[in-house]
């Protein structure tokens, strides 16, 4: 399974961001996520344990970025995202307002016509300083992959409470200005794709009304097997009624 193990990792081609420089906030040798997905790259939580997790602070961060930065353009690498992403949920780190601040001044400094985008599951936006650094950014990628508790219990396995109303009602402050996330794949006992949970899933977008929606499904190797991909033309007929409504949809295979 993929392990990110430094603080700024690439730039790597990502199929969404185009030319991504990545960030990863949580522990370089192991994986730390208040979700457990069957379909997560970095593997299950349990195989990403460590003993004493660290955490980089956001000095730690600021000199990482500051130094890559300053290698890239001198390189004349182009970067079109600066991402939050790797070994598991960023908004889990502490200092994660902090750091969006020190990413944004960095951006402009190095870079300023990329773009600053955070992967995250949503979980932390309720957060009031969560939610205030969030809108700062220029992407924020925000997931919902089913539309109900029990199939997120299936496909996210939440550690510790979650409730999807008190998501929804955190994504509604957002006002329309975000990128709503959504895996579709099948496996045993679900389907993505199914017409009632499409439906449902339908229905919280036009609720939650973001400015673009990405849909995508499974491409790298899966913690859970006998899991199995949508094809971008099902998953491009499944949105065809938000699109035929003018929603921006990005459909990934």
């Amino acid at each position: 399974m993929l392990r990110f193990g430094d603080i700024v990792f690439g730039p790597i081609h990502s199929r969404r961001l185009g030319s991504s420089l990545g960030i990863n906030l949580l522990p370089r040798d192991g994986k730390l996520c208040n979700f457990d997905c069957i379909y997560c790259e970095c593997g299950w939580n349990r195989d990403g344990r460590v003993s004493a997790p660290v955490l980089p602070k956001a000095a730690d961060v600021r000199t990482a970025l500051e130094k890559k930065l300053a290698e890239c353009r001198e390189a004349g690498t182009g970067i079109d995202s600066i991402t939050f992403s790797g070994n598991g949920e960023p908004t889990l780190n502490p200092d994660f307002p902090e750091i969006i601040d020190d990413v944004i001044a960095l951006r402009n400094r190095y870079f300023p016509k990329a773009k600053v985008s955070v992967l995250s599951n949503a979980t932390m936006a309720g957060k009031e300083e969560i939610f205030l650094a969030l809108r700062k950014v220029d992407n924020p990628i925000l997931k919902i992959d089913a539309p109900a508790d029990a199939g997120v219990a299936v496909i996210n396995r939440p550690s510790g409470p979650y409730s999807l109303d008190s998501v929804i009602s955190s994504l509604k402050r957002f006002d329309g200005d975000f990128i709503l996330q959504t895996m579709f794949l099948k496996g045993p006992g679900f389907d993505s794709s199914a017409e009632d949970s499409v439906k449902a899933w339908t229905d919280i977008v036009r609720e939650l009304h973001p400015r673009e929606v990405m849909v995508y499904t499974i491409d790298r190797e899966t913690p859970q097997k006998g899991l199995e991909k949508i094809s971008v033309e099902r998953m491009a007929a499944l949105v065809h009624p938000l699109v035929e409504e003018g929603f921006h949809v990005q459909i990934r295979g």
